[in-house]
């Protein structure tokens, strides 16, 4: 889902341990007594986060409980629903799959689908609708704000089915709502789009081909986009809270929108897809893409801000690509440094954990020297 935490107002916590107005200056991200104030500040069970710098994992931090009720504690292992970071790691398959020339990045979608097609409707006239647009939310598709899941043991419907909003779907059918490169708008639909044309092209269910192309060869050991969740996964997995921070009625949902919102994962593996990305935009890396394939990810197509996968963005002196993710009783985020090599993810088991994770990225930039925070040099005009 869509980076609902962006939209939640910042809180001022207690001045109790903070010296400033916005905290950062008072908190390090290793302070466990602040970091718990924090969690019972924003009503969130538990937080995992693991740190970049220099292109590695350097660091990992982990408060609170994966579950209320039972007092597990978060691990370093425990396996947070990933929400919408789900989009930029399955746009990585996808074009693994353009780069082995199963199909191409600005080609027709409907000649790449083969078990259904995309009505063009009123817009059969104009352009194409392609694996490009539909990855940077530009193809002028619509789907609602998100996808809310299914409680565990409910039918869940096919891709089609969600695509064409049929029963036992709980959303209205992805449709063309304006001409395709004519503007942005966040469009999970768009994104199951492209998963069913990946399948078609492949010939191979979409968590295989994610696991065989992204998560194996990164090393992503503790991520999957399998939907439900395998029973032997389960306890591994931190469970959903409301924002009373309290369980919800539902362990988690299950989300059949796979490539849009259905990988469970961790912080640390996140973040080695982050640094796979850093690297291989560098050259040192070629484990899943070329480093010209991977420039796809990191370049807004021109409308919006998104490019292949990742939304990108200036924040201070500096170029970040990133995505959050909201589901059902999780938020959650990813951000990392275009050239410089550092970044941070931050998972929670919380539906208030957006405003906790706009916090403890002040927190995070400020520590760790970040240039987000770095103002513009003072520029000289004249002769030089």
């Amino acid at each position: 889902m869509k980076r609902l935490f962006l939209l939640c107002a910042l809180v001022v916590v207690s001045t109790s341990f903070l010296r400033s107005q916005t905290g950062v200056d008072a908190i390090s991200i290793s302070d466990a007594a602040a970091m718990q104030g924090l969690l019972q500040q924003f009503k969130v069970p538990g937080v995992s986060i693991a740190i970049i710098k220099d292109f590695k994992i350097s660091e990992t931090f982990v408060y609170g409980v994966a579950d209320v009720e039972t007092s597990v504690p978060v691990t370093t292992e425990t396996m947070f629903q990933a929400a919408s970071i789900s989009k930029p790691v399955a746009a990585m398959a996808s074009l693994k799959a353009v780069q082995e020339g199963r199909f191409k990045l600005d080609q027709d979608i409907n000649t790449i689908l083969k078990s259904w097609k995309l009505p063009m409707g009123q817009f059969a006239s104009g352009p194409p609708v392609t694996p490009r647009m539909l990855m940077s939310h530009t193809s002028g598709t619509g789907d609602g704000f998100g996808f809310p899941g299914y409680s565990p043991g409910a039918p869940l419907p096919t891709i089609p089915q969600i695509l064409d909003g049929a029963k036992p779907s709980n959303l209205r059918a992805v449709r063309l709502e304006r001409p395709p490169l004519t503007g942005f708008k966040y469009s999970g639909g768009a994104v199951m789009i492209e998963q069913l044309a990946l399948m078609d092209a492949v010939g191979k269910p979409f968590e295989q081909i994610a696991r065989e192309w992204v998560l194996d060869p990164i090393g992503l050991t503790n991520s999957t986009y399998e939907q439900p969740l395998p029973k032997s996964r389960e306890a591994q997995a931190a469970r959903a809270h409301n924002p009373q921070g309290k369980r919800a009625d539902d362990p988690w949902h299950v989300y059949p929108e796979q490539a849009a919102a259905g990988l469970w994962t961790t912080p640390t593996d996140l973040a080695k897809f982050a640094i796979d990305v850093q690297l291989t935009l560098l050259g040192r890396s070629s484990r899943v893409l070329s480093q010209s394939t991977a420039r796809e990810m990191i370049t807004p197509v021109g409308v919006g801000s998104y490019a292949v996968g990742f939304e990108v963005s200036k924040q201070g002196e500096g170029w970040y690509f990133g995505h959050g993710g909201s589901n059902f009783g999780f938020q959650c985020d990813l951000v990392a440094h275009r050239v410089k090599g550092y970044g941070a993810v931050i998972m929670t088991n919380g539906a208030t954990g957006g405003a906790l994770i706009q916090q403890l990225r002040q927190i995070i930039a400020r520590q760790y020297g970040w240039n987000t925070l770095d103002k513009p040099i003072p520029r000289k005009y004249g002769p030089v």
